[in-house]
């Protein structure tokens, strides 16, 4: 009766016991919530490729983002970087070119 009983607090309290099982399942949980994550990321980014593949006015705005160029008559407006939270969320920091009265978009 002895070795059942030590044998059972050995399977309970052991290194593959319960509180190994516990932190099994809270890793597995975490592991899960990482995964879907990133795989909203993942899809978030290709919505973005379609679009920049799709629509050449986002491939212009990207390059223009990306390269800094600016059509004639447009002013960028360069904030400091306090009032960066403030903007669009979408924002990634970079100035954006104002739209100038002049421009037919």
């Amino acid at each position: 009766m002895a070795v059942v009983g030590g044998y059972g607090w050995i399977a309970l309290h052991g290194p593959q016991g319960i509180q190994a099982l516990v932190e099994k399942r809270r890793q597995i949980r975490e592991l899960e919530d990482q995964n879907a994550t990133m795989a909203r990321e993942n899809e978030r980014r290709k919505d973005r490729i379609h679009r920049l593949e799709d629509s050449s006015s986002e491939q212009e705005m990207e390059i223009r983002k990306q390269l800094k160029l600016l059509r004639p008559g447009e002013t960028t407006f360069i904030l400091p970087d306090g009032a960066k939270d403030a903007g669009h969320p979408a924002d990634s920091g970079a100035a954006a070119p104002s739209a100038s009265p002049e421009d037919p978009r």
